[in-house]
């Protein structure tokens, strides 16, 4: 097991980027839980986890299918980037449309007295009795910036997955056993697993709702990020340990 490890020190250390990169990019998408779909507070309304898994997986995909045309890692970090943040930010504007044209509520944020990209004025058009309702273009920005770090970070533990597989089959010279259909499942199911398990780590910090950087809740990410940091190195560990051993017969 240790010299499985030491073989794929590489992709080790690349997985626990992704992880952290995951867990950090939770913190940017607007998360508005139950509230938000009443609209009694800003951003998206469901949970963290469901958003973030939504639209880092959708990165996950489009990295795999990148893959299967070339094997140059900014591309396939970008294709899972551009991914996630197409995800993300279709999901936002059809939230907008519907706090907008269906419940008939100005986006605005509770957390700022003015958007700090627009510079518009928020509290004017917060709703008595809310926290703010629907994406003002800071929680968009915000989101989309969360969806390229999310893409970014399952690609990298993806593509890491996947290399690891192939470099125990090319040690072995079983390359026939780890280069098909099951490394590919199996990759992808470790890398799923990883990503949720970064999804979760940071909801304990947002607690149940943030509007994206400008909430103060988003300052609290360096907890999250080095709590996901170990818990990553213990999936990586197993995850590395896993696929190596298909190349062996």
């Amino acid at each position: 097991m240790i010299d499985a490890l030491m073989a794929n020190i590489m992709w080790l250390v690349f997985i626990i980027i992704g992880g952290v990169l995951i867990s950090w990019s939770v913190h940017f998408v607007p998360v508005g839980g139950a509230p938000a779909a009443m609209a009694q507070a800003t951003g998206i309304g469901t949970g963290t986890v469901q958003l973030a898994a939504g639209a880092g997986l959708t990165g996950l995909v489009s990295a795999g299918f990148m893959m299967n045309i070339t094997d140059n890692l900014p591309l396939i970090l970008a294709s899972g980037a551009v991914g996630a943040m197409i995800m993300i930010s279709v999901t936002m504007i059809v939230g907008t449309w519907v706090y907008v044209y269906g419940v008939g509520c100005v986006p605005s944020s509770a957390k700022v007295k003015y958007d700090p990209i627009t510079k518009y004025r928020q509290d004017l058009y917060v709703s008595q009795g809310t926290e703010g309702h629907g994406l003002p273009t800071v929680s968009f920005v915000s989101g989309v910036i969360g969806g390229l770090l999310g893409g970014i970070g399952g690609a990298l533990v993806y593509y890491s997955l996947i290399e690891v597989g192939l470099t125990a089959g090319l040690s072995t010279g079983a390359s026939s056993s780890v280069t098909g259909h099951e490394l590919v499942g199996i990759a992808a199911m470790f890398a799923i697993g990883i990503f949720f398990v970064n999804a979760v780590i940071p909801s304990y910090n947002i607690g149940g709702t943030i509007e994206g950087f400008h909430d103060p809740k988003w300052k609290k990410w360096p907890k999250a990020v080095i709590s996901s940091f170990v818990a990553t190195i213990l999936c990586a560990i197993v995850a590395v340990i896993a696929i190596s051993q298909l190349g062996v017969v």
